[in-house]
């Protein structure tokens, strides 16, 4: 092996010799990184059979028992790693380079998993100091050599203490046995001895069940549980940086109102605002409300090893994304004109992507947004220009158009929220005492007009014609609360559509309601699609109000709530219940990377009291009182796959002959068509895999850990709702596969289908607005309101679009949010370690990678066919969201593993 070591590695013998005085002298110290090799006399021999913890009865059976000599044998072992939090300190890095020269940088222990055939007990560990013999930019490579009894048998875990005085990212530890290598793929931070010095337990890449676990693992398989559940934790309180504790907490630290009595919310989560729980950080609570925790300093508390590797951490995604957004936008409003008030032309929007705005060269923003900053090497100035998204790129007129509003509900950023509409006339379900005439004023006389046909209602049900976006009972007991918010308005609404013979969608309906308050009866009014210019301009207007209303949706629902904010549970019920060497923690563990640190960095930026999603889209500070509505109502586990959320919406029925168990009712539907070839990969991949590890059901009853895992997933992670009837049982490996596989979508297919697209569809924001600031001009309105509509009706739409700094905030946002890092892991690109070890596993997981490769050409097919309407034809957005890989970037495609972004 071929040696490198840097100058400041000679720098640090001379340092050595300096501070020598502090260290025991070594026998000998011959060439102390060698290539490859090292002289064993050079530091104390540790190897052979070293002494671990006993009952004293076991160690005096030990004693007793007559010993014959057993041969030993040397075998090397290869450990690959990453500086850690305190590398680059001055004090620590000379102290950790002579650690290295002197062998003693990382201790590690092998545990065998068989047990001693005299004894009938665990074998004794072998040991040995770990040194650094190679590195290069950021890994480094440690070499053991371990005095072996002949006899040891199968490597089952190692252990690991890390003398360094800074953290270490061990990657995988690799050792060479006489029958070939064992590899331990570790992927975990390991803490100073001086601040942990307990010895971190990882397991060999072969899976277990924990009734197949051997002898000697299992009470190593129990303490890392206890370690994750924060049994072994001594101190109290706030949860520090190196910890590795999995808890749950109610959504209780997006409030501030320590700092301002105006960012004082509810606690969300528990009886008054059902929720999912996050991830505890112990945190103190404020003065003001005991029942909310403070948010002084800096991150919020994750699990060590939930952290952003290095290269994410470091790009401009993910944690850098969000840690810089707050000190960006107030530079960015600094350099507007007027950032409360509205664009004063549409061309000033434009500008945005072809001249931008001026910033000062010492705002700093080059590192945090490099895509948009665009240098100019003789100005004294530094340019923030927008990068034109896809859809104004392929047609700049597109957003105004009926044909693009509606296609965008099957191929856009939210195609989760369209149904059927199966009763006529439409019904509010709220009470009519609060709420006023729940009967809509949408009549069949206002569709036929619009259809020109003469079908009749009956009929159009008949034949699955009619669908809606239906914002009504969800936001009307809220738009009296968000009107008395400062510039900003609501409704509630509904969108009817009619469904072409071509498989397209025609808007023909958006109904606009407020309900009565103390001083005014209700107000309502329908729109349709217009014929002179008054009715064209109020159709436009009433569209963005609607428009609005699914952008609001999408973030916090579609997005926010039942991907980031419902999947985190199912991440740390896994740590505390399921052992790493656990088969179905190993097939979940690509879809959790990264998700809890994300949402802790979404509570401090994004969906925080006065945070970029209260002060951007219509809810305000209503927002997760908003999502937590929604949960409590519609949010189901068995309805979160995706051919139960079609058959939900009505988009879809089960017909065994059709492609995919399911006929769609929309054949064009794109995020359908795509996504069922997704899910039915998916599935058949987790099917492949649960059956390998369980070939009878009653192997899923017997395993206590799935079981606990489970329960805890329902009773506590989900626990607002563990007393609902629908919560799938988990006793066969049917419905292991269902939950598995619900799970593995959510968190790649869904996830990816409402987030790659954020800037492609709402960069050019009148395409997707976030909020409106004014009411319709035919609401009450005052003779001068009336007067600028009529003669200045642009200038009217312009003020009900959101202001020049909350444009220019959602649009940072959601460039950087859909931007793939050069760290991204896609779905089937690369298979888990652990897959790769067991060749019935391996082999189906290359039945996974093929299927989806085939989904990329299939996806590449169809946006070519111009018979599908809803996703080619003249300037028409191509649908690719998921389409499993991408390169790096705001691309609109590619499907990943997990909600990291």
């Amino acid at each position: 092996m071929f040696c490198r070591e840097s100058s400041s590695s000679l720098q640090t013998l001379s340092i050595a010799k300096s501070l020598s005085s502090l260290f025991p002298k070594p026998s000998a110290l011959v060439n102390p990184i060698s290539a490859g090799r090292r002289d064993k006399l050079s530091r104390p021999n540790l190897g052979g059979r070293c002494k671990v913890k006993a009952s004293r009865s076991n160690t005096d059976l030990k004693d007793n028992i007559v010993r014959t000599p057993v041969k030993k044998i040397k075998v090397k072992g290869f450990i690959t790693a990453q500086e850690g939090l305190l590398a680059g300190m001055g004090w620590s890095r000379p102290l950790d380079d002579i650690a290295d020269i002197r062998g003693r940088s990382l201790l590690v222990e092998l545990i065998s998993a068989e047990v001693d055939t005299r004894t009938m007990m665990e074998k004794d560990p072998v040991e040995d100091y770990a040194q650094r013999v190679w590195f290069e930019a950021q890994d480094e490579k440690y070499e053991c050599v371990f005095e072996m009894p002949e006899d040891f048998g199968d490597v089952g875990a190692i252990k690991v203490q890390n003398q360094h005085h800074r953290e270490m990212f061990i990657k995988e530890m690799v050792i060479e046995l006489p029958g070939g290598s064992v590899t331990f793929t570790c992927e975990s931070w390991v803490a100073p001895k001086s601040v942990d010095p307990a010895k971190r337990i990882f397991f060999s890449n072969k899976s277990y069940l924990p009734s197949e676990t051997p002898k000697p693992l299992q009470q190593l398989r129990k303490e890392e549980l206890e370690t994750l559940q924060g049994k072994n934790r001594e101190q109290v309180g706030e949860f520090t940086k190196l910890e590795r504790v999995y808890d749950y907490d109610v959504y209780n630290d997006v409030a501030d109102p320590d700092k301002d009595p105006e960012l004082a919310r509810p606690v969300i989560g528990g009886l008054s605002h059902p929720y999912p729980r996050r991830c505890k950080t112990g945190r103190k609570r404020c003065h003001t409300d005991p029942s909310t925790e403070k948010r002084y300093g800096g991150e919020f508390y994750v699990p060590r090893d939930e952290e952003f590797s290095t290269a994410k951490g470091t790009s401009f995604t993910g944690k850098a994304i969000l840690a810089a957004l707050p000190s960006v936008f107030p530079q960015i409003e600094s350099a507007l004109l007027d950032p409360n008030l509205p664009f004063p032309h549409f061309k000033a929007i434009e500008s945005l992507f072809e001249e931008g705005i001026p910033l000062p060269k010492d705002a700093g923003l080059l590192p945090m947004i490099p895509r948009l900053i665009k240098a100019v090497a003789e100005a004294q100035d530094d340019i923030l220009q927008f990068e034109a998204p896809i859809l104004l790129n392929k047609d700049r007129f597109s957003w105004i158009r009926d044909d693009e509003f509606a296609r965008q509900t099957l191929a856009g950023l939210n195609p989760y929220t369209i149904q059927l509409i199966e009763e006529w006339p439409l019904q509010s379900k709220l009470d009519p005492a609060v709420y006023g005439d729940p009967t809509s004023l949408i009549t069949w006389d206002i569709i036929q007009k619009e259809i020109k046909g003469n079908m009749s209602v009956d009929e159009a049900l008949k034949n699955k014609r009619l669908f809606m976006l239906d914002y009504h009972d969800l936001l009307l007991p809220y738009v009296n609360k968000v009107r008395e918010l400062e510039d900003t308005t609501l409704y509630a609404s509904r969108t009817v559509f009619f469904l072409n013979d071509n498989s397209t969608l025609r808007p023909v309906a958006i109904e606009l309601t407020r309900p009565p308050d103390v001083n005014k009866p209700q107000w309502r009014q329908v729109f349709t699609p217009g014929y002179d210019a008054t009715s064209c301009w109020l159709w436009s207007i009433a569209k963005t109000h609607a428009v609005s209303h699914d952008a609001g949706y999408h973030q916090l629902i579609s997005h926010w709530l039942r991907t980031h904010c419902c999947t985190e549970p199912y991440i740390i019920a896994a740590n505390r219940q399921l052992s790493a060497m656990h088969p179905i923690y190993r097939l979940l563990h690509p879809h959790f990377r990264y998700t809890i640190e994300i949402n802790a960095r979404a509570r401090q930026s994004l969906i925080n009291a006065g945070g970029i999603i209260e002060t951007c889209f219509w809810p305000g500070k209503y927002s997760l009182e908003l999502s937590s509505d929604v949960y409590d109502k519609l949010w189901r586990f068995d309805m979160e796959g995706l051919p139960a959320d079609l058959i939900r919406r009505g988009l879809a029925e089960e017909d065994e002959t059709a492609e995919h168990g399911l006929r769609l009712r929309i054949p064009d539907y794109p995020f359908a068509n795509d996504g069922l070839m997704l899910w039915d990969a998916l599935k058949e991949w987790v099917t492949d895999y649960v059956k390998h590890y369980y070939p009878d059901a009653g192997l899923i009853m017997l395993d206590e850990e799935l079981q606990g895992w489970w329960s805890e997933v329902r009773n506590i992670g989900h626990g607002d709702k563990k007393d609902e009837p629908w919560w799938p049982a988990l006793k066969t490996q049917d419905d292991l596969i269902s939950i598995a596989t619900t799970i593995a979508w959510v968190a790649s297919g869904h996830h990816a289908a409402v987030n790659f697209g954020q800037y492609g569809y709402g960069g050019y924001f009148p395409n997707r607005p976030t909020t409106t600031r004014i009411r319709m001009p035919v609401e009450e309105p005052t003779d001068e309101e009336l007067k600028e509509f009529y003669e200045e009706p642009e200038k009217v739409m312009l003020k009900t679009f959101p202001s020049q700094k909350q444009a220019t905030k959602v649009m940072v946002t959601l460039d950087l949010l859909s931007t793939h890092a050069s760290d991204e892991e896609y779905i089937g690109e690369q298979p888990e370690t652990s897959w790769t070890n067991d060749p019935v596993i391996n082999a189906a997981f290359e039945r996974l990678k093929g299927r989806l490769q085939y989904l990329e050409g299939v996806i590449d097919e169809r946006n070519v066919n111009v018979s599908l309407k809803n996703r080619a034809g003249a300037g028409v957005v191509k649908y690719e969201l998921l389409k499993p890989t991408s390169e790096p970037g705001v691309t609109g495609m590619g499907v990943p593993y997990s909600i990291s972004i």
